[in-house]
């Protein structure tokens, strides 16, 4: 039997509802900050500090490409961190909550 509309209402007011939005809300809304303000910093020290940007690093290697590279490399850590964290975290209570949708409670 399909969900009705009422269970779903009843679902997002319940302590489990709340419990999963904390869960995913705490992971990812300080995450998303800390890496805008990493790409922030690297868009203006690209800008406005020229200088320290070229400083090389080794051979034709500067700070501007560890930076830039960096940026690739957080991505790829945080994509996986948050794998890990939603497979520990929010799976399992997305899958109680999907159980007791199709059960009709």
């Amino acid at each position: 039997m399909p969900a009705q509309p009422d269970n779903f209402l009843d679902v997002q007011s319940s302590a489990e509802f709340g419990e999963l939005r904390s869960a995913h809300r705490s992971f990812a809304f300080p995450l998303t900050v800390a890496f805008v303000s990493w790409y922030l910093l690297y868009v203006l020290l690209s800008n406005y500090a020229g200088g320290f940007m070229d400083t090389i690093v080794v051979g034709n290697i500067n700070i501007a490409l560890v930076f830039g590279l960096a940026q690739f490399l957080t991505t790829f850590l945080i994509a996986w961190w948050y794998a890990r964290h939603a497979e520990a975290k929010i799976d399992p209570k997305v899958e109680a909550l999907k159980a007791r949708l199709e059960a009709g409670e």
